[in-house]
């Protein structure tokens, strides 16, 4: 289930990055990273009074600027204006207001999303230092200093007041999330897939500008399948995914339940594939490889074993994927996707149980004891599955320094081999006995 999303928007140097870097720390509880959608953190997962929600940070907006550079940062900014929930519009309260702060708030105002006001850098407060801010007509200004932490928890008391408020009826179809590389075939997939029988078919605008939400039910089951823009490599950074491509596509599979991984089978595997596959695995998404173009392909009774092999190869760090071979031009085996969507997204919701789990880990444990570290040895004490989407366990043990990676790997694949969890990630968290 995707959260509420607060954007934090202003000009540059007003303190956004600051703010975000306090909220997502350890005074408040995180729930996930989200990878870097530039190299410095730009979207995270959190918490504040038990409400959980996503938080994106933008760049700096210079309205009137003709530069490119300004251009495309608030091209960026407008669509994590398109995307959020409520938007904490940031002014310096050091520097006061500027012709720039007013041309913000304008284009807030015409995003008809809630707006809160933060006057950021007051380290002392008095009234006269945020009276002027006023004059912006976006209601009463708060007071924070991000640097120094004050004021934080009001302007998060106020943002999550409007999670509710904006609520529409829950959607319980299941989100399909077409994801991979221009002209992989993304779109020849999506129109085969909603040109099978149905019964409800409803164009919705996206909520992002590159991707549109379809709905349809197929075999009586609800789904919206998101179409998504390709996601390309950033022309002048050697091996960095494009920044504007990758915002849309995070909002994309962060809503989704399940994604489909488009790949070009004549072209094969690459750096720009996997770096899209590898994102994916890191939300904690089940997915589904799709190599499209199948019939592209001169086959012999080998071939599919072939491209098998070079997956597994080039995909290690996800070795539970699940692949399928089609031709969405032919429509060969595109028939299939869905009876493999509905199993890869139950294997994402599967819970095994806890008296199960425990004998599993214990006899494994017991039959092939961890090593030893200058005397200690590692116990794992209890084994419980705490949630699905992706399935989690945690092991409490006596130490954490006493897990290593290739144990803790090890444990996983214990687990997989007993349990099918294919097409989904799964995540095992280490936590000593009495820690929370």
């Amino acid at each position: 289930m995707s959260h509420p999303l607060i954007a934090i928007v202003g000009r540059p140097n007003v303190g956004k990055s600051t703010f975000f870097n306090k909220v997502i720390g350890k005074k408040i509880s995180i729930t996930e990273d989200k990878p870097g959608v530039t190299r410095d953190r730009l979207y995270a997962d959190s918490e504040w009074r038990g409400k959980a929600f996503s938080i994106v940070d933008t760049g700096g907006i210079e309205m009137r600027s003709e530069d490119v550079m300004w251009k495309e940062i608030k091209k960026q900014a407008e669509v994590a204006i398109d995307t959020a929930h409520v938007i904490l519009f940031f002014v310096d309260g050091r520097e006061g207001l500027t012709s720039s702060d007013y041309d913000v708030a304008d284009m807030l105002r015409k995003s008809k999303k809630p707006v809160i006001l933060v006057v950021n850098k007051i380290d002392d407060y008095s009234e006269d230092k945020i009276f002027e801010f006023y004059s912006l007509g976006l209601g009463e200004p708060y007071a924070v200093s991000a640097e120094h932490s004050t004021g934080i928890g009001d302007v998060l008391d106020e943002a999550v007041s409007w999670f509710e408020k904006g609520e529409t009826s829950e959607d319980d179809s299941l989100k399909i999330a077409v994801v991979g590389k221009p002209n992989a075939g993304k779109s020849s997939l999506v129109n085969k897939l909603l040109g099978f029988e149905r019964t409800i078919v409803t164009n919705i605008a996206g909520t992002t500008r590159d991707a549109i939400d379809t709905a349809l039910e197929y075999n009586g089951k609800k789904y919206t399948i998101i179409d998504t823009a390709g996601i390309r490599k950033k022309s002048r950074v050697e091996d960095e995914i494009e920044y504007y491509s990758q915002l849309r596509a995070y909002d994309a599979v962060h809503r989704a339940d399940v994604c489909l991984l488009v790949v070009d089978s004549a072209e094969g595997l690459t750096e720009q594939d996997t770096k899209i596959i590898g994102y994916v695995h890191e939300q904690g998404k089940p997915s589904l490889i799709v190599m499209n173009k199948w019939d592209l392909i001169e086959k012999d009774t080998n071939t599919i074993n072939k491209f098998e092999a070079k997956l597994r190869e080039d995909l290690k760090f996800m070795d539970y994927f699940k692949s399928v071979y089609i031709s969405a031009k032919t429509g060969q085996r595109t028939e299939k996707l869905f009876t493999f969507i509905d199993e890869v997204y139950s294997h994402s919701h599967f819970r095994v149980p806890t008296g199960t789990l425990n004998d599993l880990i214990s006899d494994t444990v017991r039959a092939n004891e961890p090593p030893s570290y200058n005397g200690r040895r590692l116990k794992v004490y209890y084994s419980s599955q705490v949630a699905v989407a992706p399935p989690t366990f945690v092991l409490k043990v006596n130490s954490t320094d006493l897990m290593h990676f290739s144990y803790e790997r090890f444990l996983e694949n214990t687990i997989r081999k007993n349990f099918d969890f294919s097409g989904t990630p799964i995540r095992i968290l280490v936590r000593e006995n009495g820690e929370q």
